[in-house]
């Protein structure tokens, strides 16, 4: 049985934690993960946990500190993300995501990468608006139909 694209989320407080298996198509050509894979995977990390945080919010990646690739990785290596948001602004999150690569051997996890990324809510219009926090569920559902419109 072949898994393609398989990812676990779970849910904890206000970290989160994503899991990827490294398969052929996402090794560059020594045979290592590509890192805008890596990238694109904290990127993706990051919006699941602002979006799960701020439900009815529309959100995009503005920000991402310091890129350091720390260790190679190989095919067949799990990773595992954790999320964890350090701080909100009035329009804006941040959040850390940590990529450690999973032994399947001995269970040992090492850190492989980390970076603050940052998201910024928007408007239907693409204008900066203050997070959705406080709201009923109806004002979500409201906002979700403007939006689908």
């Amino acid at each position: 049985m072949v898994f393609r694209n398989t990812l676990i989320n779970v849910q904890v407080k206000n970290n989160m934690e994503n899991y990827k298996l490294v398969l052929p198509e996402h090794l560059n050509h020594y045979g290592y993960l590509f890192g805008g894979n890596l990238l694109k995977w904290i990127d993706e990390m990051g919006y699941i946990a602002v979006t799960l945080d701020y439900p009815g919010c529309n959100f995009v990646t503005v920000a991402m500190d310091k890129i350091i690739f720390r260790k190679s990785i190989k095919k067949g290596t799990i990773l595992c993300f954790e999320t964890v948001k350090n701080r909100e602004g009035e329009t804006s999150v941040e959040y850390t995501v940590n990529a450690y690569k999973d032994s399947i051997d001995t269970g040992e996890r090492e850190m492989v990468f980390t970076t603050q990324i940052t998201f910024v809510c928007l408007d239907r219009n693409g204008n900066k608006k203050k997070l959705c926090k406080d709201r009923t569920t109806s004002q979500i559902q409201d906002e979700a139909t403007d939006l689908n419109q």
